[in-house]
């Protein structure tokens, strides 16, 4: 359904992406990946969103590589550079995105939600943020700078984030009066990813058809009130 481009970092730099384009779209939103890098599953999300109305963007910000192995994954993550791929990458997917007029959202999955808050705080362009279970170190979240609506769906079960690490990101958004809506569902982590419990993933994860659809359609009307 999309296909790849090419856009521009702020700094100038070339970046590859995967664009899928909605017929009449509402907004768009760009769409961050998990550690597993820009696979199937993710541009499937990025299909997803076109359908409900959303041109979505996805940013190659492992430059080509991906993984289905746990390992591998957690060296890619690990010679990342959120701050750059946050203020750089994604944010000149929302700046690429913006050019096509209209608002521009962003939502990541697990590495990828830790990045959206990050994007939150770096990107003043965006204009709505949907987190799927992934936060950033706390000292690494300055939640005076989310200036816009966020919405987040949790794990209670997560064992790659728990949940008290989300209690003390929730205490720290309202401390700082973010317009936050925060979803917790009795669920593993990864429970949106429908490839979740494959070969090659990690015990932890398990996918959740049920709470899934749930909480793809409180993000699709989230992000219809905020980028219409």
């Amino acid at each position: 359904m999309g296909t790849m481009i090419s856009f521009n970092r702020p700094d100038g730099q070339s970046v590859q992406g995967y664009l899928a384009k909605a017929d009449h779209p509402i907004g768009s939103i760009v769409v961050i990946q998990e550690w597993w890098g820009l696979n199937d599953q993710i541009k499937g999300v990025a299909d997803r969103a076109a359908q409900a109305g959303f041109t979505a963007l996805v940013p190659d910000l492992y430059r080509g590589k991906s993984t289905v192995e746990a390992e591998e994954a957690h060296h890619l993550m690990t010679n990342l550079n959120f701050a750059d791929a946050a203020s750089q990458d994604v944010r000149g997917a929302v700046q690429y995105l913006a050019k096509s007029g209209g608002k521009v959202g962003v939502t990541g999955f697990c590495m990828g939600g830790a990045l959206t808050i990050l994007t939150l705080t770096m990107a003043p362009e965006v204009a709505a943020g949907v987190v799927w279970y992934g936060l950033p170190p706390l000292e690494y979240v300055d939640a005076s700078k989310i200036k816009v609506p966020m919405m987040a769906h949790w794990a209670t079960q997560d064992q790659a984030f728990a949940i008290s690490s989300v209690d003390a990101l929730d205490e720290k958004l309202k401390a700082a009066g973010v317009k936050y809506e925060p979803h917790r569902y009795l669920a593993q982590h990864g429970f949106a990813n429908e490839t979740a419990q494959g070969p090659g993933r990690i015990a932890v994860t398990q996918y959740d058809a049920a709470w899934a659809q749930i909480a793809w359609d409180r993000s699709f009307r989230f992000f219809g009130a905020h980028l219409a």
